[in-house]
């Protein structure tokens, strides 16, 4: 009996990302065999029979579409060393309450390396005084679910997903019309494919001087904008999809706790509906900073979101912030016609990385942008008739100047603090993060937090990893996160990224390090 692929929506020729099983394999239904990405979602597809595998039909790397074939096996052979009933983990329980699991089991689709238990040295979540949960709400809820998920970002809907591969009757819960979260709807999509928009313009720029010359580009603005909205529109479509196909229900709203077991969804109508759980994951991000002393509710102030509508190119933007998303979007407004000023506090751009890694980038943006102002300071903004008038206070002193748009990117901050966590017994501290242990449990064991709101790098690969690790915790299996190696990626032009122990870190820590260099003007495909 063969295997196939399932359907896939509109996506086709979608990429294998992992391969669970092989030739002489066992397999349960509904045990997952492949893993698939579909752009920025990844989708596990399970057995839908059980018995032996006799031959694979796909590989990692393999390229699949709806109904090609994923292996061969004999129908209806149990696996021998299937575990009785009596011997599953109980839903829900500790990691340690599974006495036959391997000590080093590592976790569905954990990154490099395996999640360790907590007999390993990992060191659980330690909280202030906990609060104390609030009584269950009398009536009857309107919906109930095994595994409640609040939050549907790339760390949200891959917590849902994961946890309805595993069985779970899951709800998804998300104050956005579409899924994606931040990441696909406002973030990390958008921005990407309006950097490569940048870059095609960049590189017809380079290419003149070796003999491709075009004409000056005409920018079509509002295609521009379709043609990025259409690609966020094709992938929160296909987390939809995947989402229907998984059986999970979603729920538009925003969510607060009621109590440790209840949540109250309000929609955009101001109706209300009670949702019922025995489990839950938070996931619900950050938000943008805002300063006090910018006037934010002025058109010509924008934060990230703002900024990809791309409503207009101004003459002159001042970007406010050197980190990541600062200089992302910088790139995509310095090539679009924009003359942009970057202004930063620290003496470095992208204070995060080390300051030789950071070289090429600021070296090239010193000689296109209109000015990179370092170790300076916005101390204050107000908005006039003739554009935003800015006071810097920096190494050459005090000084003034006027921009027609300020793009604000100086970081985001968790979100912990807007769902009423306290109500719930789950401690949030003063920044509004919400401390987890390796199992992404909160202080209250039958509720997880994952991504932004547990703590740095706010990544969305972070939290797709930890949120695999949350729901296999919530369905019982001895999973933890341990990740020693995030990466981290600005796709600037030329882009930097580095992972794991910088050597900034290094240093500061006291850690013995060798470095190498390699030029990459060395390199052939450079």
């Amino acid at each position: 009996m063969d295997l196939l692929v399932p359907p896939l929506g509109d996506f086709s020729e979608v990429v294998v990302i992992e391969v669970h099983i092989g030739g002489g394999d066992t397999v349960t239904v509904d045990q997952p065999i492949l893993t698939l990405e579909t752009e920025k979602a990844t989708m596990d597809v399970p057995a839908t029979e059980a018995g032996v595998v006799e031959s694979m039909h796909v590989a990692v790397g393999d390229r699949v579409s709806t109904g090609d074939r994923i292996l061969t096996l004999a129908a209806g052979q149990q696996p021998a060393d299937a575990p009785a009933a009596a011997d599953q983990p109980t839903a829900g329980g500790p990691a340690e309450q599974v006495s036959d699991a391997p000590q080093y089991q590592a976790g569905y689709g954990s990154p490099s390396g395996v999640y360790r238990s907590p007999q390993d040295g990992l060191t659980p979540v330690t909280t202030g005084a906990t609060a104390p949960a609030h009584p269950t709400v009398q009536g009857e809820p309107d919906l109930d679910a095994e595994v409640l998920v609040l939050g549907a970002g790339p760390g949200g809907y891959t917590a849902a997903f994961r946890a309805a591969d595993l069985g779970k009757h899951v709800v998804l819960v998300d104050r956005s019309p579409t899924l994606g979260g931040v990441c696909l709807n406002v973030g990390c999509i958008p921005s990407k494919a309006l950097l490569h928009a940048a870059k095609v313009l960049a590189e017809t720029e380079e290419m003149s001087e070796h003999g491709l010359r075009f004409g000056a580009p005409q920018v079509d603005l509002p295609a521009l904008r379709g043609w990025k909205d259409d690609v966020v529109r094709r992938l929160t479509g296909g987390l939809a999809q995947l989402a229907r196909q998984r059986k999970v229900t979603t729920v538009r709203g925003v969510g607060r706790f009621l109590s440790d077991s209840q949540l109250q969804v309000t929609g955009e109508d101001g109706t209300t509906q009670l949702v019922a759980f025995q489990q839950a994951i938070i996931a619900v991000g950050s938000e943008p900073v805002r300063l006090p002393f910018i006037p934010h509710d002025d058109p010509r102030v924008l934060d990230s979101t703002a900024a990809l509508d791309l409503v207009d190119v101004p003459a002159r933007l001042l970007v406010l912030g050197g980190g990541i998303i600062g200089l992302e979007m910088a790139t995509v407004y310095s090539q679009l016609g924009s003359a942009v000023t970057v202004v930063e506090l620290m003496d470095q751009l992208i204070p995060g990385a080390d300051r030789d890694l950071v070289a090429p980038l600021a070296k090239r943006i010193s000689t296109r942008y209109e000015n990179v102002r370092l170790q300076t300071k916005v101390s204050a903004v107000q908005a006039t008739d003739n554009g935003v008038q800015v006071t810097f206070d920096g190494p050459d002193g005090t000084g003034t100047d006027t921009f027609d748009k300020i793009l604000v990117a100086v970081g985001r901050r968790p979100n912990g603090g807007l769902i009423d966590a306290d109500r719930a017994g789950v401690t949030v501290d003063e920044h509004g993060f919400i401390p987890v242990d390796s199992q992404m449990r909160t202080n209250v064991p039958h509720v997880f937090a994952i991504g932004d709101v547990v703590g740095q790098p706010m990544l969305a690969h972070k939290a797709t990893h930890e949120a695999k690790v949350a729901a296999e915790a919530a369905a019982g299996l001895p999973t933890h996160f341990d990740a020693r190696v995030i990466p981290s990626v600005a796709y600037t032009d030329p882009e930097v990224a580095w992972a794991g122990v910088t050597e900034n870190e290094a240093k500061a820590k006291g850690i013995n390090y060798g470095t190498g260099t390699f030029p990459w003007a060395a390199s052939g495909r450079a």
